[in-house]
Formats: structure tokens, sequence, C-alpha cells
């Protein structure tokens, strides 16, 4: 597949996997089937689910380290300023850090894929649904299959070809 046919998969991914709400319970039982599936298919991978003015779920499964947390961070930090999932930025940019002229310094920034814009219907982009540890269009992926199995779509229907 075609990086062009990719960037419309994430569009389109970020267009339809939109929540009717949010709040602590939401981001506990996306957080608690991403901890879920990570343990059952041995995933070493960091979750990090929040808005934007606070963490609602974190957790980490052996064999992730600090650097992950940094890596959620700054894929954080990206979706927040760019308003998209942060694999859509390396589709579009590939992996290059930004140039200082950007003005999104790379000690703070990522072009990484894994975090992906938590949408609420009427209220936009208020959060994001970050994982870290595994490479960044799986990661991506297993955002995008979370958020559609609990929106009750078929996450096949959302899932990126394999490379």
């Amino acid at each position: 597949m075609a990086v062009a046919d990719d960037i419309a998969l994430v569009k389109k991914q970020e267009q339809s996997l939109i929540l009717a709400a949010f709040n602590e319970d939401v981001a506990f039982a996306l957080g608690s089937a991403i901890r879920t599936r990570a343990l059952a298919e041995s995933m070493c991978i960091v979750i990090d689910i929040r808005t934007w003015d606070r963490q609602m779920f974190f957790t980490a499964t052996a064999g992730t380290s600090a650097d992950n947390a940094e890596w959620v961070r700054r894929k954080i930090n990206t979706v927040r300023r760019f308003q998209r999932a942060s694999y859509r930025m390396v589709l579009e940019r590939g992996e290059a850090p930004f140039s200082p002229q950007a003005g999104a310094d790379p000690a703070d920034y990522v072009i990484a894929g894994g975090g992906f814009p938590i949408q609420v219907k009427g209220a936009g982009i208020i959060g994001c649904l970050t994982i870290s540890g595994l490479p960044g269009r799986s990661d991506h992926g297993v955002a995008v299959s979370a958020l559609a199995t609990y929106l009750d779509f078929d996450p096949s229907d959302f899932a990126l070809p394999p490379e």
C-alpha cells in the first residue's frame, strides 16, 4: 500500500473514532482493555490516556523503561500541537526530527507513531491515547484497535496493512 493510501486510512481513523463522551470510566475501560491485550500478547508497552490538563490512565508492562514514558510525553506534545495522530506525522513528514525553525524542539516533540487524538463529538480533540514500546506503526495500531473495539467497530476496518 502506498504512503498516500496509509495517510488516507489514518485520516479515516481520525474522522471515525470519535467518542460520544470521555471521562475517567472511559479512560479506565480503554486502558484496561489495552493492558489486557498487552499481557496476553507479551507486549512491552506503556499506555497513557489523558485530557490536555490531566492524566487519567497510565500503566507499564514488564520490559519497559523510563525511556518509554519519555517517548509518550513527546508523542502527546506532537498530537496536541499538530492536532493529528503522531503516526500521520510520520507518514506526511518522515521520521526526521523537527528543525529548530519549526519551533518544536526535538527534546519536547517527536515524529513517531503511537499518539492518537481523543476526540469527543461536539468538543473536538480533548486529549490523547498514547502507546510506546513497539515500532511506531504497531503502537499506532494498538491505539486504533482499542478505540475501534470500544466504539463497537470492527478493528480490521481500520487496520493498516503490514509493511
